[in-house]
């Protein structure tokens, strides 16, 4: 049986399928799976923390304000009070059912989610292609995974074809990551650093791979994070905590009243047995019946409004809890982002515009009657939105007034900006037919497409002669080294020192402003070549212009951070994405003024004491791991 395979990151293909003992155009035998399931167990997340109906029972039972309402039951029993017993039992009744009908409920929701989703994946196995459920993976396994796939355990790619894979749930990387297979030197990097592996959780979002599973179940990064989270201990709730206080202390206080109650009483001459009787029902009627059913049925009731709108309680004390939360610790991606890519940047010839200003403008940009009357870089930025709708690979659909698009969301966010200015991709692939392309590479840092143009098309600026138009998009410092021109909106001039030196300072500032940037050329070609090699497509292009694109914030997060602030608590931003992308993103919300940013890589540098002394200083973290979170949550404790 062979062990788990120690950094697969570091090791070449060939020494990974080596030590998983896996040949990878047979994969596993029936026999070998067996063993491996044997050995390693399902692939599955385990959840200790899921109490069954008893435990929440006697959890309920044992609170110390409901023991004391027990020990008052069986005291008024053995004095005869049977109305006053009944009446304790009652209330002790009804505040069980509450809270354990409550939690249960919980229980069985949280656990029902998880039940949702079982993947079926794609699996090579005696010499074969099957299709299995995911929890049957075992260490060893080789999984065929392709655009749309989620990815059902830990492992290392042996095949990639144009693979990016979208890890935001796990990394907090709002855009996806370019994969491959290449042995990774570091001894332990960042898992957002481990391009050549891929991680339960997360989608592949383009291309295809093939990948040898090193780790199922808990033994994954996400398992890792699971077993983080239960190991966590449970604090009490402020609520908790003072009815606990209230409970020891009236505890404390009636025995304190009742023993002298009966001292003086017999001092007096009164008889043992009646000051006996009397203390102790001086004990009973001391004893609040009514406050754990009212506390109850007031965090239940709190919990059931917080359910209509759409909030699942799992413990009724967390209620009372939100009310007295002082700072709000917040992941970036899909919580105060939207977790997809918009386009907020068209950047021509040094005219850069916002998106949202250029449609303010109230010009329809493809109107043919403003055409004379628009200034010349809005008809450059017709045709950046053209070539960016063009050369891409995702689909348009329209759902009444909305634009949504299925496909890479870099490339989806680019047709549905292209849609906002009235350019639909359905009709440009009409107009535009595609003939021959070069797929994105890794290595290259571009795409390109080559379209013929039809008489339509023909009368668009600078391709009215045209018969072919190449058109390419991709990383900046992978487009300028094929450009020989730049379009100024009227011409094609040389791309001079002066020119590259105009685009890469616009380049650099949108990086710095936390935006994902492409760059975007054409070349106007008279035929086809004979062979459509990326040499032969991708020579002496016309540069046009830049687009910035950004996981926008969401537009309600920054009310909720002014009311957050306006109530006297600290919103904190903690986040797995790029220090740029989040000190961004938290100035745009409101969260941070100062720009100040811890990273990952200097938390591992800090134990809790060093922290805390910045800890109430600091808004924003980034590059962070799920240990680092910790951490911040423990050192932010520690102050109060």
């Amino acid at each position: 049986m062979p062990e788990m395979i120690e950094r697969p990151w570091r090791l070449p293909v060939d020494q990974c399928l080596k030590e998983a003992q896996t040949d990878p155009s047979t994969g596993l035998s029936s026999t070998q799976v067996q063993k491996r399931s044997l050995e390693y167990g399902p692939n599955e997340l385990i959840d200790r923390s899921v109490k069954g109906l008893w435990q929440i029972l006697w959890e309920q039972m044992t609170a110390i304000m409901v023991v004391v309402l027990i020990v008052a039951a069986v005291v008024s029993a053995l004095l005869g009070e049977y109305k006053d017993t009944a009446a304790i039992c009652a209330i002790i009744v009804l505040n069980a059912v509450i809270g354990v009908s409550q939690e249960y409920r919980a229980e069985k929701a949280m656990a029902a989610l998880k039940r949702m989703v079982v993947p079926v994946v794609k699996v090579r196995r005696d010499g074969a292609v099957c299709e299995v459920c995911a929890r049957q993976l075992v260490p060893g396994d080789i999984v065929l995974l392709e655009a749309g796939s989620a990815v059902p355990a830990d492992g290392r790619v042996i095949e990639a074809a144009n693979l990016r894979v979208q890890e935001s749930a796990l990394t907090g990387e709002s855009e996806p990551v370019d994969k491959g297979v290449d042995p990774i030197e570091q001894e332990d990097p960042p898992i957002s650093d481990r391009t050549n592996m891929l991680f339960m959780g997360t989608a592949v979002t383009y291309g295809r791979a093939t990948m040898l599973v090193t780790a199922t179940g808990m033994r994954t990064e996400l398992g890792r994070i699971a077993e983080l989270i239960q190991t966590v201990r449970m604090e009490p709730t402020p609520l908790q905590r003072r009815l606990e206080q209230l409970a020891r202390g009236l505890a404390i206080g009636v025995m304190v009243v009742v023993g002298v109650v009966f001292v003086l009483g017999v001092l007096r001459g009164e008889s043992v047995q009646l000051m006996f009787l009397t203390a102790i029902g001086m004990a009973v009627a001391a004893v609040p019946e009514g406050l754990p059913a009212v506390a109850t049925i007031a965090l239940a009731l709190g919990s059931q409004r917080m359910l209509r709108r759409n909030a699942l309680i799992r413990k009724l004390p967390a209620v009372e809890t939100l009310g007295s939360v002082t700072t709000i610790c917040s992941d970036k991606t899909g919580t105060l982002t939207e977790n997809r890519m918009a386009v907020t940047i068209l950047d021509v010839h040094g005219h850069a515009e916002h998106i949202d200003g250029v449609l303010r403008h109230g010009i329809p940009i493809l109107d043919p009657q403003t055409m004379p009357a628009r200034p010349p870089y809005l008809k450059s930025m017709t045709i950046l939105l053209k070539a960016a709708a063009l050369c891409n690979d995702s689909q348009l659909q329209r759902h009444g007034q909305q634009y949504r698009a299925i496909g890479d969301p870099t490339e989806a966010a680019l047709v549905i900006a292209a849609a906002r200015f009235g350019i639909i991709k359905t009709e440009l692939d009409q107009q535009w037919p595609r003939v021959a392309e070069a797929s994105f590479t890794s290595e290259r840092k571009r795409m390109t497409t080559v379209h013929r143009a039809g008489p339509q098309a023909r009368e668009d600026g600078p391709f009215a002669n045209a018969s072919y138009i190449a058109f390419c998009k991709g990383a900046v410092d992978g487009l300028l080294p094929v450009c020989t021109r730049v379009w100024t909106g009227h011409q094609a001039v040389p791309l001079d020192q002066e020119l590259l030196a105009r685009i890469m300072a616009s380049n650099d500032k949108l990086a710095s402003e936390g935006q994902r940037v492409l760059g975007v050329a054409f070349r106007i070609m008279d035929c086809l070549p004979a062979q459509a090699t990326d040499q032969a497509l991708e020579q002496e292009m016309i540069f046009v212009g830049l687009i910035g694109m950004i996981d926008p914030p969401r537009p309600e997060v920054r009310q909720a951070v002014s009311t957050c602030k306006t109530a006297g608590i600290r919103p904190v931003m903690i986040t797995g994405d790029h220090p740029l992308t989040a000190q961004y993103i938290a100035r745009e919300l409101g969260m941070a003024s100062d720009g100040k940013v811890l990273t990952g890589r200097q938390l591992e540098q800090m134990d809790v004491e060093q922290l805390g002394q910045v800890v109430e200083d600091v808004a924003v973290y980034a590059r962070v791991s799920p240990e680092h979170k910790l951490k911040i949550v423990e050192a932010l404790q520690r102050k109060g």
